[in-house]
């Protein structure tokens, strides 16, 4: 597969490009960084007392994060439209599920999860629904998770997936980052990113970390990202997570 990529980009000129260069570089250091998202949930699931609930919203393959979550009650939403065989608890789109929950059709689920994963369509308006859904079957302790919240340059987060004539190749973390600017400007919640995995953003209703963000603007371009990187996300090391989550 590299051998072809290789040879793909040296056929339109692409490997001299400068830009395909600092994307390739940048791609490969976010892939080096320690923790990931699935240690950044374990975390969290850790510093519950009592038997914890946990759903994750996009699971595609479970070998991939789910299967690894430390959590005895564990449930998975995806549609199954990137997958040969849908393996999820709930086959159903995000918005169908979450409208079940209100309407008490999955008998079988807890009121509330203590963590919830959210992994599903990375663009910006599903991603900012799934949040508001997700918030209000969220235990009061509990913490909210989003990945790909910090995409290290902007092609890394176009909106088409499937555009790979980039120089984030095949990487692809949409344009999840402007739904969690959006909830980290809520001074109803605490929000912080971890920088690891592509960013593993948190959602908490209780867990004091960082106030809310201020911005005179409701447009998120990527420039803003890239020149406030730490100050849009709250950006923290996943040693320092480690740290501030520790008991």
């Amino acid at each position: 597969m590299l051998n072809y990529i290789k040879h793909f980009k040296k056929s339109l000129g692409l490997s001299r490009d400068v830009f395909f260069k600092q994307g390739e570089a940048k791609s490969f250091e976010e892939i080096q960084k320690s923790g990931s998202r699935t240690d950044v949930i374990n975390v969290l699931l850790s510093r519950f007392d009592r038997p914890t609930y946990y759903l994750e919203v996009g699971v595609r393959d479970p070998r991939d994060n789910f299967l690894k979550i430390e959590s005895k009650n564990r449930y998975s939403v995806d549609p199954g439209l990137e997958v040969e065989e849908n393996l999820a608890d709930f086959k159903c789109t995000s918005d169908k599920f979450f409208e079940g929950m209100k309407q008490g059709e999955w008998r079988s689920l807890p009121d509330k999860f203590d963590v919830i994963f959210i992994d599903g369509l990375h663009i910006a308006e599903q991603v900012d629904r799934d949040i508001a859904n997700a918030l209000e079957v969220l235990s009061e302790d509990g913490f909210l998770v989003l990945h790909d919240c910090n995409p290290p340059t902007q092609w890394h987060a176009r909106e088409a997936f499937n555009f790979f004539r980039s120089p984030a190749g095949v990487h692809w973390n949409g344009t999840t980052w402007k739904a969690f600017v959006k909830w980290r400007k809520n001074k109803s919640f605490y929000s912080f990113c971890v920088d690891t995995d592509w960013g593993v953003g948190v959602i908490s209703k209780h867990f004091q970390m960082g106030k809310a963000l201020e911005l005179d603007t409701e447009f998120y371009e990527y420039k803003l990202l890239e020149t406030k990187r730490e100050e849009v996300l709250n950006l923290i090391s996943f040693e320092n997570f480690i740290q501030l989550t520790d008991k």
